[in-house]
């Protein structure tokens, strides 16, 4: 398949740190002399732009956290003023105050350069046709493949979320060959097409592009066998850009980090220094490509790992992980760390549907976790014993993984809520003081 920036994006270590230390000298240069909060940052760190030579010492820099965003709201942490802005973005603000995003022409470039890479990596050209069905507005998902697919050259069909039927009416009628959305929808449409024998064959499809939520490789097969195509990893986060500060390529072994714009780390979360590649812990990144808003170490509280060997794709530039969770979401149930992509996991791999409800609650000053599964169409008989022989067999297969107890229940295939944007997949009914 082809490379986007072959210059870039195939670079030697050596090519690509000269770039990043020339970019990261003037980020914090600009940060410094135009954010007031990252002056006092810098001065209680005792560090000054002088200090900054290459870009081994970003570990010098101090962290910013999603509550500096807040804290700031709404402008308070841009380098550029609103005369240079072009957009801003902002986060759904569902666990607090929104954060703000703020884009100068050159950040949008970046942007959408990068998000055009992702679209490359599935072997997308200009002769695409990308149906994006991620939502548009303030949230960056619609509007970050729209233009980095303009960005390519290719055809964008700006669908947004929702109105299945008509989406797939569109796939038919307008010839889509690469579809965005949540890997959630995308299961959505996929079982809507098989449900309503609509045949593969009257598609064009080839790829899918899904972020803005975890999903898992049995979840990838699913989506691909039920939509006829190959499905690509992509991942970003309002703070840094949106889609495309990471993506996935042919060989599906981690996703390449645009890391001549967005400068990743991982650390450990307790004690905050970095960790080598392979080690989980929480990534990091810095915005060393964006004037508007120059963020410096932004601790995003997903937990992966990171991959510096050159890819069998070609392409030289950092991987990370898929992220396991987020420091941030964990359950801790009875003293135990448990993710929902864990449970996740296993239920595909033992053949259930990938729609699930996890609730958590307490009683007498116990947690409980059930997780309601729906039931295969073709899979379970309808006698008792055939389904409390695969209630056991499964609940055994959490223990085994979560060390500790998942009460399961089956439910009707269809009863449990679709969504058209991230599943909600945690009840946490608990009240812990």
């Amino acid at each position: 398949m082809g490379i986007f920036k072959p210059e870039v994006e195939c670079a030697s270590r050596d090519e690509m740190k000269a770039l990043q230390t020339e970019r990261l000298k003037k980020m914090v240069k600009n940060a410094y002399e135009n954010v007031p909060f990252y002056k006092q940052k810098l001065d209680e760190a005792g560090v000054s732009p002088d200090d900054i030579q290459s870009i081994d010492d970003i570990v010098k820099l101090p962290f910013t956290l999603k509550t500096d965003l807040r804290d700031n709201f709404p402008y308070g942490l841009f380098a550029v003023p609103n005369s240079e802005l072009v957009r801003i973005h902002a986060s759904s603000g569902t666990t607090g105050k929104q954060t703000v995003v703020g884009y100068t022409k050159n950040d949008i470039d970046v942007w959408s350069e990068s998000a055009a890479r992702a679209i490359v990596a599935t072997g997308g050209s200009k002769d695409d046709i990308v149906h994006i069905s991620y939502g548009y507005g303030l949230f960056t998902g619609g509007l970050g493949l729209h233009y980095g697919a303009e960005y390519l050259g290719a055809t964008a069909i700006p669908v947004s979320t929702g109105n299945t039927a008509r989406q797939l009416q569109i796939f038919q009628d307008f010839g889509s060959t690469v579809l965005c959305c949540t890997p959630s929808y995308a299961l959505y449409l996929g079982e809507y097409r098989r449900d309503n024998n609509i045949p593969l064959e009257s598609l064009k499809l080839r790829a899918g592009i899904f972020g803005a939520e975890p999903w898992t490789d049995e979840m990838r097969k699913q989506i691909e066998a039920l939509l006829g195509i190959e499905a690509y990893d992509i991942y970003g986060l309002s703070e840094i850009a949106g889609p495309g500060v990471s993506f996935d390529c042919e060989c599906h072994n981690g996703m390449h980090v645009n890391e001549d714009y967005f400068y990743p780390e991982v650390i450990d979360p307790e004690t905050l220094e970095p960790l080598p590649d392979g080690e989980i812990g929480e990534l990091v990144f810095t915005c060393i490509g964006k004037e508007a808003l120059p963020l410096v170490r932004y601790r995003t509280r997903d937990l992966c790992s990171l991959n510096h060997e050159k890819c069998a794709c070609g392409r030289t530039t950092v991987r990370m992980s898929k992220p396991v969770g987020r420091s941030d979401d964990m359950l801790i149930i009875r003293g135990v760390n448990v993710f929902p992509s864990q449970i996740e996991h296993v239920l595909l791999q033992e053949g259930m549907q990938p729609n699930y409800l996890i609730t958590v609650d307490r009683v007498n000053n116990l947690d409980t976790l059930t997780v309601d599964v729906e039931m295969n169409l073709d899979t379970f008989s309808d006698t008792v014993k055939d389904l409390e022989k695969a209630k056991k067999k499964l609940e055994a297969a959490m223990q085994s993984t979560l060390n500790v107890h998942a009460s399961i229940r089956f439910v009707e295939y269809g009863t449990l809520p679709r969504s058209e944007g991230k599943a909600k997949r945690v009840i946490d009914k608990r009240k812990i003081k």
